[in-house]
């Protein structure tokens, strides 16, 4: 009978009429978010053919447009403390995903590409994405750990974000083959618009009462969480953990000059790994209400290894669509498990602030993984390459014992006990 709750309550955690509307809205929202994705690989194809840019040059310009999302606790703190119109998160939801919008079809009215031109507006476009971002994930967090849902609703987002990501692996392809740029930004640029619409009619929040009451609150929140420790070991715990160097552009390359691939074929590997990520998304949804987060953490790093050694095999059509498929799968549940961690470290009252100060942390490793990434591809080969990051990944191993995860958790339901009985 235990056992049996215990599969009900992995494979269907939303019970609530109010649990199901919030899944909802992530998922539409993140699916548009993943969306903005589309110009990526014709951009990467335009910039090694048109412009002979380097796999370095090309990891570094990507990494120049995603300054944006690297300072996404300047968004947080603002929504946290700085009510717009008397709403902590719908206001600024609709100026920045109009920004999203409005950068996308410029750069879809442009006559000629420039590199400087295109990393200006696509930055433009990740900033108001960005900021949409963490307002959405504010969102997930204070009503996650209410719920008990923080990894629920994180599995909803990137099943939504991965499931665009099908589309954009198949529709990029193609735009890339065709050199269809203009069309790839103008087709990205319609899915801001969705959340645009999404914020006038979807978000339910209460107005602030006292701007000045919620600014206050906000700082108190601030000024302890600085002094926690286990935030920033959480922190660590992440940037070391995506810090691995990245195979992400580097084997773009090797697709290309050695494999020989047809950009259709590697627009498909895309969707084929984009369509493994759901099905990892999915699975931790189930897993991350009846397994506890430090055996997930620990599985997540060995899952890391696991699917980062298996590209030492990636050497033809058929090995790259499996092996692509099963390290989204297995890579999605790894960093599920670490963002689901980032959510329940959060504190009251400045969710958006911090989650948006982990994320920042988690995408400057990601970005600083891809630098470096593409640096040792051209300096010590693609086999060596796979070696240094899964030793990297392997050594998180090490730090897992300092990370107080128990006691995180802990506190969470506590939190959301008093969040109970405040509501009944």
């Amino acid at each position: 009978m235990t056992r049996r709750r215990a599969l009900d309550r992995a494979l269907a955690p939303f019970k609530s009429v109010e649990a199901r509307r919030l899944a909802l809205i992530f998922a539409v929202v993140y699916f548009a978010q993943g969306m903005w994705s589309l110009p990526q690989q014709a951009i990467t194809y335009t910039l090694k053919e048109r412009f002979a840019y380097s796999a370095t040059n090309v990891a570094t310009l990507f990494s120049i447009t995603t300054v944006p999302w690297l300072i996404k606790p300047v968004y947080g703190l603002l929504s946290d403390s700085v009510p717009l119109f008397g709403r902590r998160r719908q206001s600024y939801f609709l100026l920045t995903s109009g920004l999203a919008a409005a950068a996308g079809y410029m750069l879809a009215a442009l006559h000629d590409y420039t590199p400087v031109l295109i990393a200006a507006l696509f930055m433009a476009m990740g900033l108001g994405l960005a900021f949409t971002d963490v307002l959405t994930d504010a969102l997930m967090v204070e009503n996650g750990k209410r719920l008990g849902l923080t990894g629920g609703f994180q599995a909803v987002q990137w099943a939504a974000v991965y499931t665009a990501a099908v589309a954009v692996g198949v529709a990029g392809g193609a735009l890339s083959e065709r050199g269809e740029l203009h069309l790839a930004f103008f087709l990205s640029a319609l899915f801001p618009t969705i959340s645009l619409v999404m914020a006038c009619f979807a978000i339910r929040e209460p107005r602030v009462r006292s701007e000045q009451g919620q600014f206050r609150a906000t700082w108190q929140a601030i000024r302890g969480s600085l002094r926690s420790r286990d935030l920033w070991t959480v922190a660590g715990f992440i940037l070391f953990f995506t810090f691995s160097p990245s195979l992400g552009t580097p084997l773009f390359y090797y697709q290309m000059d050695t494999l020989k691939f047809s950009q259709q074929f590697i627009g498909m590997l895309l969707s084929v790994s984009a369509a493994g990520s759901i099905v990892g998304a999915l699975t931790y949804g189930g897993l991350s209400r009846v397994v506890a987060l430090r055996r997930l953490l620990n599985l997540a790093i060995g899952l890391g290894v696991v699917s980062t050694a298996a590209y030492l095999g990636y050497a033809g059509h058929l090995s790259a669509m499996v092996i692509d498929f099963s390290t989204g799968c297995v890579g999605m549940i790894a960093v599920l498990a670490f963002l689901d961690l980032a959510a329940k470290a959060c504190p009251k009252q400045a969710e958006g602030t911090f989650f948006a100060l982990l994320m920042s942390i988690y995408n400057l490793g990601t970005q600083g993984s891809q630098i470096v990434g593409g640096w040792l591809y051209g300096s010590v080969g693609y086999a060596s390459l796979i070696l240094i990051s899964s030793a990297f990944t392997a050594l998180c191993w090490l730090i897992v014992p300092f990370v107080r995860v128990d006691q995180i958790e802990a506190r969470v339901a506590r939190e959301a006990r008093e969040a109970a009985a405040a509501r009944a």
